[in-house]
């Protein structure tokens, strides 16, 4: 499983996610994160904002509850074997 590394723009503090799927819907990459390789991980999906000039990616989580549900759906149907829980 891929890691990737993000800092956090409020705390300047480094932290890193297992990649578990990418996708992109109406133009918008998303990516499905999580912070361990255990089976039940908490797991988040992240929206990419950053243009195309931008050296680095810049990703924001999803809270929207509507746009969560379905990217949600939608990676849960690519990857068959997930179930993803809201809290």
């Amino acid at each position: 499983m891929e890691k990737i590394k993000f800092m956090l723009a409020e705390t300047n503090e480094e932290v890193e996610f297992f990649i578990l799927e990418e996708t992109r819907i109406n133009g918008i990459n998303y990516i499905l994160v999580t912070d361990s390789e255990d089976d039940d991980a908490e797991a988040l999906i992240l929206k990419d904002l950053s243009g195309e000039q931008d050296a680095d990616a810049l990703y924001e989580i999803v809270e929207d509850d509507e746009e969560l549900d379905y990217v949600a759906k939608i990676f849960e149907e690519i990857l068959e074997d997930i179930d993803i829980e809201r809290e």
